[in-house]
């Protein structure tokens, strides 16, 4: 999970780019002017930033200017505007934006690219163990361990519990588990993600017992969810 600044004035665009990268699992941070980028920069950290060019106080050419004197000089840029000229996108980099993409852009290959400078900056190095007590997925020796208890999974169970845990508590498009565990298209179609989740629900005992359930939404995605275990009634 990577803390993602969005600085865009239109609120309609803010919206629908703060909820892509949220179900991807990210956080956002909106800024609606330079201004208020600057203000709270200090008291909002983060891991990337997608930046308008066209904002009401002042361009995104000239933020990214001052953004790379500053003490965030680092700070991973996309560029996402509607300005589609030749100098425009030598103008970006050349102020020091790591990509450029023109609107509309694909929400698609927005994330490809956020992905791209994430890991270049580090910021998508996952944690080697990742603990839901009594669950713990270790990722290195790819095992899922309850109470301490190996739990025997293949290789492409192991993936998808992986991909689920990581998002624990939010929502997992089927598009997302296609391109992560499966490595397909996002528009191909597949019934084995069905039968994938069936039987990591039965070997991981994600039916809320344990205090995780797999909720199914709806021709959309999958959701592990935390709940509170329900105790037996005394004798």
């Amino acid at each position: 999970m990577a803390s993602i600044g969005i600085v865009e004035d239109d609120e309609i665009q803010s919206a629908l780019l703060g909820g892509i990268l949220e179900s991807a699992g990210h956080r956002t941070v909106t800024f609606s002017t330079a201004l208020d980028f600057r203000r709270r920069l200090s008291h909002a950290p983060l891991d990337a930033l997608i930046l308008d060019w066209m904002l009401p106080d002042e361009s995104g050419v000239e933020l990214l200017r001052w953004l790379r004197s500053s003490a965030h000089a680092t700070l991973p840029v996309i560029m996402l505007t509607m300005r589609d000229q030749e100098q425009d996108v030598l103008d970006a980099f050349s102020a020091g934006a790591d990509d450029y993409l023109v609107k509309p852009a694909s929400m698609h290959v927005l994330m490809a690219r956020m992905n791209a400078v994430l890991r270049r900056a580090g910021a998508l190095e996952p944690k080697a163990s990742l603990q839901l007590p009594p669950y713990t997925v270790d990722s290195v020796r790819r095992v899922v361990a309850i109470h301490d208890e190996l739990i025997e999974l293949t290789d492409k169970e192991f993936d998808l519990a992986l991909c689920l845990f990581r998002r624990a508590n939010l929502m997992v498009s089927r598009e997302q588990l296609l391109t992560e565990v499966w490595r397909l298209p996002m528009h191909v179609a597949t019934r084995s993600i069905d039968t994938y989740i069936s039987r990591l629900r039965k070997k991981l005992a994600l039916d809320g017992s344990h205090g995780l359930r797999r909720r199914t939404i709806y021709q959309t995605g999958y959701r592990l969810e935390t709940v509170v275990p329900v105790e037996a009634p005394a004798a």
